[in-house]
């Protein structure tokens, strides 16, 4: 993080990283929570985040290789936090959007996009706005 105390600064971020199982993701919902309650979101907008940010874990968990590190990016900017996870999976491909998953994803975030890199790295990143209701349905 980019800053210790006060306001969050447009570069502010955290990094998590853990083993790419479910038993871990209690954390990921947990620093969710802190990091959306330091910026002011409201306990409905803190609970749908941390509810999108265990669906995209749950997403990648699928797919990822055993063993792997799963990465979870933190972004404070503004009135927003960005989260991207991505863990390094076996076929590299993108989750599919016609999904439940997905329309739960979309339905709780604001905006949700995936991509894929080179190495099979699949990450979906959830962008939310605090005060701007629930996305896109």
């Amino acid at each position: 993080m980019s800053q210790i105390a006060g306001e969050p600064a447009t570069q502010d971020f955290v990094e998590v990283r853990l083993p790419a199982a479910g038993a871990y993701l209690s954390v990921l919902r947990t620093a969710t929570a802190g990091l959306a309650a330091r910026l002011d979101f409201t306990l409905d907008e803190i609970e749908d985040l941390r509810i999108a940010v265990d669906e995209a874990c749950a997403i990648l968990l699928q797919q990822a290789v055993p063993g792997s590190v799963l990465s979870c990016v933190f972004r404070l900017v503004d009135d927003s936090l960005e989260v991207t996870v991505s863990a390094p999976t076996t076929d590299g491909h993108a989750p599919s959007r016609d999904t439940f998953a997905w329309t739960v994803l979309s339905a709780l975030a604001g905006k949700v996009s995936s991509a894929v890199d080179d190495d099979k790295t699949v990450s979906i990143s959830l962008y939310k706005q605090r005060g701007a209701g629930p996305g896109p349905t």
